[in-house]
């Protein structure tokens, strides 16, 4: 089998999920209108929506899934470094996300507590990079204690909680960091690029006007009492909720450091080199190349293409602008 190349990856976007959008997925990526309820193209997938395998994993053009091309060859995807630390793991999940409608309020756990409890092999931290403005709610004002928050989720008291969580107006290019436990809601309207750890583990504390059924579902299984101990209740002053929120640079580094345990994005606006590694690279607009030692892929506004280790190292040219979703460091 020959080693893995550079991939342009077609959208995939699972379909009927609980909240709608789509159409700024297809308006970014040149793509016939979608769905009105695919609001997530899942790029680069190892993981599956939770309980639908494999709906959500990337399937290869030679009908393999990733998830299965990495066990076969985990070295030529994802070099000797990342495996000798993680396995044949690839330790990161690239979503684009159309907030068609304000996404429910909600958190998610921590490896610790998804090991423990839901035997995840992650838990969630992710980041957002911001494509169109908007508003998020991102983290807990005040002190919460466990009997008060049990009661707003089980009265769905959505507006209470939105008033207790802190409103943020974010622009385009934006960044957002949201660490495991932390309470989030992405306002309509907005769409983004996510990076996060490789799960599907969500506990929603509001589900009402949403195509689901949150008190059987919204608790991974354990109920609420115990879910929500993977909340956090304590309240950050609003520098707090703003430090996890900055300008993406022109070039290098888009996220707050604290991010780097779980994940790597960077954001490329002239020209760029990258050492060998798996990553995903999202074409934000303009026209770039992407070269490696397997030759040159042109990268459009909404172009996702999926890198393996042995391309080796890869550059950026071109007049554009690039974001790089890479694993932690090995």
């Amino acid at each position: 089998m020959n080693p893995p190349e550079p991939i342009v990856l077609p959208s995939n976007q699972p379909r009927d999920r609980f909240y709608q959008g789509g159409s700024r997925i297809s308006d970014f990526r040149s793509e016939p209108p979608s769905d009105p309820r695919t609001p997530e193209d899942w790029v680069g997938s190892t993981t599956s929506v939770r309980g639908a395998a494999p709906v959500g994993m990337t399937r290869l053009p030679d009908g393999r899934l990733l998830v299965e091309a990495l066990e076969a060859a985990p070295i030529e995807w994802l070099g000797p470094e990342h495996v000798e630390r993680f396995g044949a793991d690839a330790k990161l999940l690239v979503k684009l996300l159309d907030a068609g409608q304000r996404l429910p309020i909600h958190a998610h756990p921590d490896g610790e507590f998804a090991a423990r409890h839901v035997g995840a092999r992650h838990g969630k931290a992710e980041a957002w990079y911001i494509l169109s403005p908007g508003t998020v709610f991102l983290g807990l004002k005040e002190d919460v204690d466990d009997a008060r928050l049990l009661a707003l989720v089980e009265g769905q008291h959505a507006s209470e909680l939105l008033a207790l969580m802190h409103e943020i107006d974010v622009r385009i290019n934006d960044t957002v960091y949201v660490p495991p436990g932390v309470l989030h809601a992405i306002g309509e309207g907005i769409l983004l690029a996510e990076v996060q750890e490789p799960e599907d583990l969500s506990i929603l504390l509001e589900w009402e006007g949403y195509d689901l059924d949150g008190a059987r579902d919204g608790h991974l299984g354990l109920g609420f009492e115990l879910a929500l101990n993977a909340v956090e209740t304590r309240g950050r002053s609003r520098d707090e909720a703003l430090a996890l929120v900055r300008a993406a640079a022109d070039d290098g580094p888009a996220l707050v450091p604290e991010a780097d345990r779980y994940f790597r994005l960077d954001r490329v606006s002239t020209e760029g080199d990258f050492p060998a590694g798996l990553a995903v690279v999202i074409g934000l607009d303009g026209e770039l190349s992407l070269g490696t030692a397997n030759g040159a892929v042109p990268l459009r506004r909404g172009t996702t293409v999926l890198v393996p280790y042995s391309a080796g190292g890869m550059r950026l040219t071109g007049a554009g602008t690039a974001l790089v979703a890479r694993p932690p460091l090995a």
